[in-house]
């Protein structure tokens, strides 16, 4: 066992005004299953990055073990699994290998003999978390593993994580938290915690913390209001004083020896208990503004779901999708009506995308009848948003979207001030996937398509968009590996 110790740690971006790290301190047990919670855009992958010692930071970050991360890059993806297993761990030994393919479900006579890039994004991902576990001495920095996995491939990675010692996992999907960590570090409004469960403990305890800070805010908020109407009166009052100074006429009777000498020096002390209150009234707010914290943005978010004219929204019949020689779909029938959530289920490669991309009027070749009304009005989200950039407004009038309703869902998905202002190529992934689903959500629609959307997204923000589908209940066709989101939303499941 050994520890990372954090201490004092502070780091910006060069040339960013965002402090992402402020003065934290906090202690790391390496025998931990650690699982790594946060907002996105909060700091995550930079955390990792700085105990990887690739950014520059003050004060310290302290262990006697070396890292590795994941995922990791392969340098030529047209070689055979086994031979690139080889050129990373030279000497490990093939029955080292098969023994942690069978762990993760894998038949290790058919991958090992394929070329890397013929594996489906899945299949690659448990060949790097296995090449991940076989390095010797290595303290594993797993980043966002689920990202491609289906809900059984998800399962899988859990239970195997869960039989291996210590590591840092960042994750957004809860159910895979909860089956393979305990403890938590969260990186919240204004600070860092670790508590020891795992994913549904911390959750249930934040739930808790919320509603007592949530009552204590608005009992701070009140005090700052009425701190704020003394500091104004205090200003007030010395206003008054300088006015009855300024204002003396010395032709009137009034104007008598010493009288403006008095009110001169009345106005003086006046402005001077003026500004004493105030210092003491703003070093009150600051203190009290201080203890405002760690409420993260919970606000309703609207969604513009519009009635179409017919309860039968779209159909396919006997469709079958071909690649080459390759059957991926065969002889598939949906139909959705007015108010049903569809989630299309499936393992990866299984056709589920193909059939999305044929309800958005795509030109994949196929076999079958689809049935989509013309004036249908969709709002799709893809699973690719790395091509997001530019400015937010200019996204916005892109996509002929109502800029302040498009904001308004920004700022309630955790975007602030500088964030409006910055080009989409510098957001987290998880940034701009919540571009993609602001911009849906701000678009009204008949019918709304999503290919997988809450990769890279955060949990708080998951929550919250599984809210206003449920207040709203719009029509839904949608992909998800999220096994709480499909529990939650969808009204039919249609497995591939």
């Amino acid at each position: 066992m050994s520890n990372i110790v954090v201490k004092n740690l502070m780091f910006s971006y060069e040339n960013s005004e965002d402090i992402i790290f402020n003065n934290v301190s906090i202690n790391i047990n390496t025998n931990w299953h650690l699982g790594f919670c946060g907002r996105n855009g909060r700091g995550k992958t930079t955390f990792l990055r700085l105990l990887m010692g690739e950014l520059e930071y003050s004060d310290s970050i302290t262990h006697n073990i070396d890292f590795e991360y994941f995922p990791f890059k392969v340098n030529n993806p047209k070689c055979l699994v086994i031979d690139i297993l080889l050129e990373i761990i030279p000497n490990i030994e093939i029955w080292q290998i098969q023994k942690e393919l069978n762990l993760l479900d894998m038949d290790s006579d058919d991958v090992l003999y394929r070329t890397f890039d013929t594996l489906s994004n899945g299949e690659q991902t448990k060949i790097l978390l296995a090449v991940l576990f076989l390095k010797d001495g290595k303290f594993p920095l797993i980043d966002e593993p689920t990202n491609h996995l289906d809900i059984l491939g998800r399962q899988t990675v859990a239970n195997y994580l869960k039989s291996k010692k210590g590591f840092i996992l960042v994750s957004h999907d809860r159910i895979f938290l909860d089956r393979c960590i305990d403890h938590v570090l969260s990186i919240n409004r204004n600070d860092i915690e670790i508590i020891k469960g795992n994913f549904s403990v911390w959750l249930e305890q934040k739930q808790m913390r919320d509603a007592f800070e949530l009552n204590q805010n608005e009992k701070l908020t009140k005090e700052i209001d009425r701190l704020e109407g003394a500091k104004r009166k205090a200003k007030d009052w010395a206003d008054k004083a300088e006015g009855a100074k300024i204002g003396i006429d010395p032709y009137k009777v009034d104007n008598k020896m010493g009288h403006r000498t008095n009110q001169s020096s009345k106005s003086k002390a006046m402005m001077g208990r003026a500004k004493a209150i105030g210092n003491r009234i703003d070093r009150d707010i600051e203190i009290k503004s201080g203890l405002l914290k760690n409420i993260e943005s919970s606000f309703e978010l609207k969604l513009q779901s519009l009635k179409h004219a017919s309860d039968h929204i779209l159909s396919l019949s006997d469709i079958s999708v071909n690649y080459g020689s390759e059957n991926i779909v065969t002889d598939f029938n949906l139909v959705v009506n007015h108010g049903e959530r569809v989630a299309i289920r499936g393992a990866n490669g299984s056709g589920k995308s193909s059939l999305i991309k044929l309800i958005c009027r795509e030109n994949i070749p196929h076999k079958g009848k689809i049935n989509v009304s013309p004036k249908l009005i969709m709002s799709y989200v893809g699973q690719d948003a790395s091509f997001l950039k530019g400015s937010l407004g200019d996204f916005a009038i892109k996509n002929n979207l109502d800029a302040t309703l498009f904001f308004a869902v920004l700022n309630k998905l955790d975007f602030y001030g500088r964030q409006f202002n910055k080009d989409m190529s510098e957001f987290s992934a998880g940034q701009k996937k919540k571009v993609l689903i602001a911009g849906s959500l701000a678009k009204a629609a008949h019918i709304y398509i999503w290919d997988e959307p809450l990769n890279y997204i955060d949990v708080l923000s998951r929550i919250q968009i599984e809210d206003v589908i449920m207040e709203y209940k719009p029509t839904m066709v949608f992909i998800e590996h999220d096994r709480a989101f499909v529990e939650k939303v969808a009204t039919r499941v249609v497995d591939l």
